[in-house]
């Protein structure tokens, strides 16, 4: 398992690469016209939800109802002050996935330079 200084340190550089990639898509994005937001802001950031599906991919959890039940409501409670309940964290991966994936790319693996795609290539077994 990672250690708390490391999950730290990936914690503030996936929350400076939300701040810079919400910045980006409200620069780049039609505003909308008049509609509503029904739904209230999530407890949990877009940073803690993508750390937590960091830690669930290293972690070697198959389930990731288990992980967050047991590895991050009760050992890692104390970083993550405001969790969401599991079944609204499943719903909240939906939001970050694109940011994650990008983040992965980006911070993770190498810089991006130019133009970035995400190979979704069938790989035969």
């Amino acid at each position: 398992m990672i250690t708390e200084d490391k999950i730290t340190e990936i914690f503030c550089m996936a929350d400076d690469f939300c701040k810079f990639f919400d910045a980006m898509i409200a620069k780049y994005t039609l505003k909308p016209t008049g509609k509503r937001k029904y739904h209230r802001s999530s407890t949990m950031s877009e940073a803690e939800v993508m750390l937590i599906m960091i830690l669930f991919h290293d972690s070697g959890y198959r389930c990731f109802k288990h992980f967050y039940l047991e590895k991050v409501c009760k050992h890692l409670h104390h970083l993550f002050s405001k969790r969401a309940s599991e079944n609204r964290l499943v719903e909240l991966e939906r939001e970050v996935a694109v940011p994650l994936t990008l983040f992965i790319k980006k911070v993770l693996l190498g810089k991006c330079t130019g133009i970035s795609f995400v190979d979704s290539t069938p790989l035969r077994v």
